[in-house]
């Protein structure tokens, strides 16, 4: 790292800051609480725009481990918000890496707020196996229809098209992403391709992570049902 940035980043699942400041749930804005827990100062400073490192993937798999002990950590999607990527972990380590879209307008959790929610999330149903790339889906349903996708940047659809593959995302933290008003499930939290491909590296959903289409066929091979997904961003410091 150069020591001679000055502007630093913690990366950091959001929801810890709640499961680490003594069950104070921070705003729906997303911002993390300034006075950080001991665990999360121990958290290694990074550079704008670095990834995060072995320390990083370590606290969180094995924060996962210790919270939701009926899951496995072998494997692990970590969505981050601030970099608009998406990384797969096996055993601790990076085995993946995609770009991805987030909601154009932020990050929260109340039903009817078109952003996307943060915390620990499961995949709780697959949907799509074998479908065409592109194929475009009304309510989980393949309607036999292909998409035209376009690639070029900030181009639009006409359609907010669900297409190719779907990962039904489920809430695991009662009251922040699981059940009232704030059920990740009943928003219909996705991960899914896209036909607007060439607006994924910046936010542009209504709630839902976007892939590219050929990415989501790899990713929807690569984890099962009940795969852990943590959905974060970076804070300046």
């Amino acid at each position: 790292m150069n020591n001679k940035q000055s502007v630093k980043t913690i990366w950091l699942p959001l929801i810890f800051a709640t499961a680490l400041n003594g069950g104070v749930v921070m705003a729906e804005n997303g911002e993390i609480p300034l006075n950080l827990p001991p665990m999360q100062a121990q958290m290694p400073p990074m550079q704008k725009g670095a990834h995060p490192g072995a320390a990083d993937f370590a606290f969180i798999v094995q924060d996962l481990a210790q919270r939701f002990p009926g899951h496995d950590t072998s494997r692990v999607l970590l969505i981050d918000a601030t970099e608009q990527k998406m990384l797969l972990l096996e055993n601790g380590q990076p085995a993946g890496e995609w770009l991805i879209s987030t909601a154009t307008k932020g990050l929260g959790s109340s039903k009817g707020s078109e952003q996307t929610p943060t915390g620990v999330h499961r995949v709780a149903q697959k949907i799509g196996d074998g479908a065409a790339l592109g194929a475009i889906f009304k309510s989980r349903q393949n309607t036999g229809r292909i998409a035209n996708i376009l690639t070029a940047p900030g181009a639009e659809s006409a359609e907010d098209n669900v297409t190719t593959r779907i990962l039904w995302l489920d809430g695991m933290e009662p009251g922040i992403n699981k059940g009232g008003n704030v059920d990740s499930h009943e928003r219909f939290i996705y991960i899914h391709g896209t036909d607007e491909e060439g607006k994924l590296g910046a936010p542009a959903s209504h709630g839902c992570i976007r892939m590219r289409n050929a990415d989501v066929v790899d990713l929807f091979e690569r984890v099962d049902e009940d795969t852990l997904v943590v959905i974060t961003q970076k804070r300046n410091t």
